[in-house]
């Protein structure tokens, strides 16, 4: 269990402490874009590698006891809650968003805030913190709530880490972009600053989310040992 905190840990300092603060800028100014980049993407894959495989040896550890149980009713909230955060996911890598590596030619265009953007601008990332919830209310074990805790830690600070970053970088274009969306899914709506249009998601992007989704259900119990769907 030790090895998993450690991993756990140094996976989210790793995105926490370097990503989107100001030692990132150190770095960069020190390395190079294109060096600072390749370094970080193969710390982030050997981090979660790590964090995987020390999650697969804690699961036979003894102190990974069962905190909570879990119910039919919470196995069907959870499958609700996948659906949602596929439809958060797969939408939000489907769409130009500045948020993402190399895209800020989008702060530039018109209709820059189109789609799964009026929802959030940030929808991977929301995407995974459902993800992420929906796992942590049936997999009430000590290990699973370390890793899914990560993650869902990971996915919730990393909108603002995201958020800092391209502010420190792109300033008043950020600005303009950030004052017509929201971080939280639904708020830029809410406030009036936006307005939900299905049809610009893309109907392909949703039927999409819903195949993955349902394919996952079905295929969870022969990828990963444990079935998604209720017994009957």
């Amino acid at each position: 269990m030790i090895g998993l905190l450690a991993a756990a840990g140094a996976f989210l300092l790793l995105h926490l402490l370097v990503s989107g603060t100001r030692l990132r800028d150190a770095i960069v100014g020190a390395v190079g874009t294109g060096a600072y980049m390749g370094l970080f993407s193969l710390a982030s894959v050997g981090l979660l590698a790590w964090l995987i495989f020390a999650y697969g040896g804690a699961r036979f550890d003894p102190a990974n006891t069962a905190l909570w149980g879990v119910t039919p009713a919470t196995r069907w909230i959870q499958i609700i809650l996948q659906l949602g955060a596929f439809l958060l996911i797969v939408p939000g890598l489907a769409t130009p968003n500045p948020t993402s590596v190399g895209q800020e030619g989008v702060l530039d265009r018109p209709d820059g805030v189109r789609g799964i953007l009026r929802v959030t601008r940030h929808p991977f990332l929301w995407g995974v913190a459902l993800w992420a919830v929906g796992h942590l209310m049936v997999h009430g074990a000590v290990a699973s709530i370390i890793l899914f805790g990560a993650l869902l830690a990971l996915a919730l600070f990393g909108t603002a880490s995201i958020d800092a970053k391209r502010r420190r970088t792109w300033g008043d274009r950020w600005d303009a972009f950030a004052a017509r969306t929201s971080s939280l899914p639904f708020a830029a709506i809410a406030s009036g600053r936006q307005t939900l249009r299905i049809q610009e998601i893309g109907w392909w992007r949703i039927a999409l989310a819903i195949a993955v989704w349902a394919a996952l259900l079905f295929a969870h119990r022969y990828a990963f040992g444990v079935p998604a769907l209720p017994r009957a």
